[in-house]
């Protein structure tokens, strides 16, 4: 369980994916972050202080759950302040990250990051999920986005049965997947690294059921 800030960096530095490009990155990233959130409120500004656990890793071990493949295709829902989203791009900049995001002031600060971090293979989506074009996914996360019922109703058009599903949620992960009706499906929960009482239900959708 990572609990501290120094463990957070600590478990960071020990993933593969990281290097001092993707160090440095993430160093003016968090400085973004915070200078954005004095004008907008992209995190809760409590957050902040434990940024590196809260937000940095608590993002960064859905990597741990998706294989290293070099051909990736990322699809974030509800990306926001852009977690996972561009802890993902900045980690592996050679997987192609769309991210979903709806509100304009949040779209505008993604795309400036993307541009300033010089994230090639980060694409923004500014619109609702509802007119996102259609297409499939090799992976698609969401962090807190919608119960899970109304995020497959949404998103499924977007999946295919090789898809892998990364849903970070609280202690609620294991009652949603044992409470979901109506699609054939084989998710199980994980236990959050940087949260003794969340879940992330990760697995495939295999299709509604008849």
């Amino acid at each position: 369980m990572i609990r501290t800030e120094a463990e957070a960096q600590s478990w960071l530095r020990a993933l593969p994916e990281w290097d001092a490009r993707s160090e440095a990155r993430m160093a003016t990233f968090i400085s973004l972050l915070a200078e954005e959130n004095a004008r907008q409120n992209l995190v809760a500004s409590s957050s902040l202080g434990m940024v590196w656990q809260r937000h940095i890793a608590d993002s960064a071990q859905l990597l741990t759950h998706v294989p290293r493949e070099t051909d990736l295709s990322w699809l974030d829902l509800g990306t926001g302040a852009g977690f996972p989203g561009l802890v993902i791009s900045i980690l592996r900049p050679d997987v192609h990250v769309t991210m979903v995001e709806s509100r304009a002031r949040r779209i505008d600060w993604l795309e400036r990051v993307c541009a300033h971090l010089e994230l090639e293979h980060a694409k923004v989506e500014g619109m609702r999920i509802e007119h996102v074009p259609e297409r499939p996914f090799s992976v698609i996360s969401a962090r807190a986005f919608a119960p899970l019922p109304q995020l497959l109703d949404r998103a499924s058009r977007f999946s295919t049965g090789a898809t892998t599903w990364l849903l970070p949620k609280g202690r609620s992960a294991s009652q949603e997947v044992l409470e979901l009706r109506g699609w054939e499906h084989v998710f199980h929960v994980e236990p959050s690294l940087t949260d003794s009482e969340a879940g992330i239900i990760i697995g495939t959708l295999l299709g509604r059921k008849g």
